[in-house]
């Protein structure tokens, strides 16, 4: 079993963007940090769980494990799940939602399993068992060994807390995070999104130059946890002193309701000071006084045969005018054929992995500072 000073933390990654994940857990200094499948590994105390939740921009939920045991049939799952040390992780009136997973293992009924742990957790414990409740244990069978975590995060993290408006097909936050990592942008430089839908790469990298805390408007599952202190996760949120930035974040959009969408949710976020949006079409952008920077854009693909042709086209003058007016400035595009890419005629560097986008697979296509 972990003890509570030293839980395997799970940090659920994007497919595909898991090394940008890597490399925020070390930068942020949490310890331990290892890929592993699905995420990245690292290890801490309770408030190590609360610090990723509250500051980590690329994950998508924190698991903790809790401990594992082997079980080859149910009625062994059902012993050892009735010696677990519930209480020291869960609270008697919290209610508890179960999940379970089996994979080339004795117990292959996931169903079954499920129920021997809620059993053991509300006959032991006495905690409500609850399909919706606010609390998610999940129960991983593989090969005979039973592995018990809690979700600490509760919604996913890329729901942030002060983002009400949302345009259509968005770019979820985590991803836009590590997307605009993987450009190298560290919040010292201006970014422009000449497509910018409802504002998200220019909001997250705003909050990246400001020192935000992408958790900070939110609240988590972990807050409903036997070890949570409320007065040292306080403590914690607040710790935070945001920085200032003589920068300024541009958004364009050719739809009027992505730019009332995104001025609203800058407001939200408290970046509406450094960040500017325009009504314009892709032909009418130019580069904001100042340095030179990162411009990233997330184009429409098709998803249909022979959008693709259509598309090219749209592809084909976002890269002229970037080529033309934009020197000096690195360029990020996110689409789903290296043929979309190729048609803005730009410099490209060989393509980032493949990302899953909502079912849709995507990949980053970087240039260096154009000339």
């Amino acid at each position: 079993m972990n003890s509570n000073d030293d839980l395997e933390i799970f940090l659920i990654a994007t497919p595909g963007l898991d090394a940008p994940l890597f490399a925020e857990a070390v930068e942020r200094g949490f310890s331990g940090v290892q890929k592993v499948a699905g995420g990245i590994v690292c290890r801490g105390d309770w408030p190590e769980v609360w610090r990723a939740n509250l500051e980590l921009r690329g994950a998508n939920k924190v698991l903790v494990r809790l401990g594992s045991f082997p079980a080859v049939h149910l009625a062994q799952l059902d012993k050892r799940a009735r010696k677990f040390p519930w209480a020291d992780f869960l609270r008697a009136d919290i209610p508890i939602k179960v999940e379970a997973t089996s994979r080339k293992s004795r117990i292959y009924h996931a169903g079954a399993a499920r129920q021997r742990i809620e059993r053991a957790i509300s006959e032991t414990l006495g905690a409500p068992i609850s399909s919706d409740g606010p609390v998610r244990v999940l129960l991983r069978i593989e090969k005979d060994m039973c592995t018990l975590s809690v979700d600490s995060s509760g919604e996913p993290l890329h729901k942030r807390g002060h983002k009400p408006a949302v345009a259509k097909a968005p770019m979820r936050e985590t991803m836009a995070a590590m997307f605009l990592r993987e450009c190298g942008f560290d919040g010292s430089e201006p970014v422009l999104d000449p497509m910018c839908g409802s504002g998200t790469f220019v909001i997250e990298a705003a909050e990246i130059a400001l020192g935000l805390k992408p958790g900070r408007s939110r609240k988590f599952a972990f807050e409903a946890l036997a070890r949570f202190d409320p007065d040292a996760w306080a403590e914690l949120r607040n710790q935070a002193s945001p920085s200032e930035t003589d920068l300024k974040f541009y958004g364009s959009d050719r739809n009027e309701g992505a730019i009332e969408a995104s001025l609203s949710n800058a407001r939200h976020a408290n970046v509406d000071h450094i960040t500017k949006f325009q009504h314009r079409a892709v032909s009418d952008i130019k580069p904001p006084e100042g340095p030179a920077g990162l411009v990233i854009v997330n184009p429409p693909y098709g998803a249909r045969i022979g959008d693709e042709k259509r598309l090219r086209s749209l592809y084909g003058s976002l890269g002229k005018v970037l080529s033309s007016r934009f020197k000096g400035w690195r360029v990020g595009i996110i689409t789903t054929t290296p043929g979309l890419a190729r048609a803005t005629r730009l410099p490209l560097l060989s393509p980032g992995p493949i990302v899953d986008h909502g079912g849709t697979k995507v990949r980053l296509f970087r240039t260096d500072p154009l000339g």
